[in-house]
């Protein structure tokens, strides 16, 4: 079966392959046929080798995914043959260690995630445990499916991990797929005021930051993020900010932006030093807190969400492309022409 690898350590290592077909699962597994693959800006990243976390090559890319039950284990319960489902992340965990036993296995150690540390979707077979699976709503399409995982990021940064009230001025860095994710999630939780940044680069996603909510957008190289948000509300700041960029100095920005006694939650990674001081942090009070990936009832509650209409992702969605065409959909991402591309089979 045809499937997209990268092969190797240098900028555009990736190439389609033929790969086997799994050829028998085990009797607690799940086979799934996969039908729509979001590409994630990580994806981007290894097609261009700049990660910052650990992968095994080769490696099938791609961990946003949705698919019909092909073929279920001899003690599989719950699912059958033709159900549509998604999976999440953590293809493997080791089950046993204090955070997969307190629920919360994203965390755990020996976690394995697909198109990371195991070979991920962008191919026509992925096996999959059934405590990773969630049925689909009949009225949510594949390639809607395929995007709960980025929505959960931002669920799981937002709502499980933030403390955040109505009315609150909530500044989001970067309007790629994980900040207008994260937009529609504080707009949901009430925020009073939001306001985007990106760059030049960010013209259009910018656009449908606005259409899905945002009550200001900035371009950063050419406006002044700081003086138009210190101009509202009473003066202090933002009240949350939320680093979606994926570069560690946006944290000198966030510095800058959070009011005393605010919050600042960083989802992007970024593997640059810090060159500034964290003086700011002390001397403002300010919460700064990491968030990562996601558990099983998250996505749940994000499937509801989806189902119900009140995550949209019509404007999100730029592309839907072959396995052949994923080049295209990979650099109308990278160009910033599409906020997110998927791959349908």
């Amino acid at each position: 079966m045809k499937a997209l690898v990268k092969y190797g350590r240098q900028n555009g290592d990736v190439e389609i392959r033929d790969i086997p077909e799994p050829s028998k699962i085990g009797p607690d597994q799940v086979l799934l046929e996969v039908k729509a693959v979001g590409v994630c800006g990580s994806d981007i990243h290894m097609w261009r080798e700049q990660q910052s976390w650990a992968i095994k090559l080769p490696l099938v890319l791609g961990h946003e995914f949705g698919g019909i039950v092909a073929d279920v284990g001899e003690r599989i319960t719950g699912f059958k043959t033709g159900d549509r489902v998604v999976c999440e992340t953590a293809a493997q965990v080791c089950g046993q260690c204090v955070y997969c036993l307190s629920g919360n296995y994203n965390l755990c150690p020996n976690r394995l995630g697909y198109g990371a540390l195991a070979d991920g979707a962008f191919t026509q077979y992925v096996v999959a445990r059934p405590q990773i699976l969630h049925h689909v709503p009949d009225n949510v399409p594949f390639e809607h499916a395929a995007l709960t995982e980025p929505i959960c990021v931002a669920y799981n940064a937002l709502v499980e991990k933030t403390q955040m009230k109505p009315g609150d001025l909530v500044v989001i860095q970067g309007p790629g797929p994980i900040g207008i994710m994260a937009l529609q999630i504080v707009r949901l939780r009430g925020a009073g005021t939001i306001v985007v940044l990106g760059t030049d680069a960010d013209k259009h996603r910018l656009e449908v930051a606005s259409e899905l909510g945002a009550h200001y957008t900035v371009n950063i190289q050419h406006e002044d993020a700081s003086k138009l948000i210190h101009s509202l509300g009473d003066g202090f700041g933002a009240d949350l900010v939320v680093d979606c960029t994926g570069v560690s100095k946006a944290l000198k920005q966030s510095l800058d932006l959070v009011r005393p006694n605010g919050r600042i939650t960083k989802i992007g990674w970024g593997p640059q030093p810090l060159d500034f001081s964290l003086d700011p942090l002390v001397g403002k009070a300010v919460t700064l807190q990491g968030s990562f990936s996601h558990t099983y009832p998250t996505w749940e509650r994000v499937l509801g969400l989806l189902s119900t209409g009140q995550v949209n992702l019509g404007p999100v969605i730029g592309g839907v492309y072959s396995l052949d065409e994923w080049e295209e959909g990979f650099s109308k991402m990278e160009e910033g022409e599409n906020v997110k591309s998927v791959l349908k089979f």
